[in-house]
């Protein structure tokens, strides 16, 4: 069975932002693009079968 992941909780994001001090505006404009490439670069590691994203 393969796995991939398809997304962030972004409510759970927005939250931790929100506790962290992060300005709404920011969040709204960063996140999107943060979790596309962290989405790509996970699903990239659990393709390679490391958690690493690599073979040791």
């Amino acid at each position: 069975m393969t796995s991939a992941v398809i997304g962030w909780d972004l409510g759970v994001a927005l939250a931790l932002g929100r506790a962290l001090g992060v300005p709404p505006l920011a969040m709204a404009e960063f996140l999107p693009a943060i979790e596309a490439v962290m989405v790509r670069r996970i699903n990239e590691a659990l393709a390679s079968g490391s958690p690493q994203g690599h073979d040791p």
